[in-house]
């Protein structure tokens, strides 16, 4: 089960607080940012429904912004711990490590994504030659002292469409 993502609900503003979502039972179906990259991520309380959509931002605000931070942030704002422990994080790509330590500093439960990070890196063309730190958040979240639980990628080919010309 993966909620839709639609950026263009939250293209603009970097989080949003979203009431009941009608569409939880549907695939995750993404649209490019005009001015961000193709990134995106929602939480969901545990009864279900999603209480955060956030976009990436890091082109305009700090290249910390990734989407899963931005809800990361957001959340621990609103939520205590406790209610972050019954939540599940969706996102368009799998979690970066910065991201992933923030998820897992945050309580937050469990993660779902469509995208792996290591089909996510074959549309990247990184002319900066910074690369990344490619560890899986798996990896990241079995080196803490609590669990968070990992389920994806799902939804390869529908996640990998938004990225495919965005990198060239």
């Amino acid at each position: 089960m993966f909620p839709t993502l639609d950026y263009r609900r939250v293209r603009g503003s970097r989080t949003r607080r979203r009431g009941t979502h009608p569409e939880s039972d549907r695939a995750c179906t993404s649209v490019e940012s005009e001015r961000q990259p193709p990134f995106g991520s929602l939480l969901v309380d545990a009864s279900g429904r999603v209480v955060l959509e956030a976009e990436n931002t890091a082109l305009t605000e700090d290249l910390t912004a990734h989407a899963e931070f931005n809800v990361v942030r957001a959340a621990c704002r609103q939520f205590d711990f406790a209610t972050l422990e019954g939540a599940t994080l969706y996102s368009a790509t799998e979690p970066c490590a910065m991201c992933s330590g923030a998820i897992y500093w945050s309580g937050i439960g469990r993660v779902v994504y469509a995208l792996g990070a290591d089909t996510m890196m074959t549309f990247v063309n990184d002319v900066s030659g910074s690369g990344t730190l490619a560890l899986p958040c798996r990896e990241i979240f079995a080196r803490g002292g609590r669990s968070v639980e990992v389920s994806g990628p799902h939804l390869v080919a529908q996640a990998s469409a938004v990225h495919e010309g965005y990198w060239n």
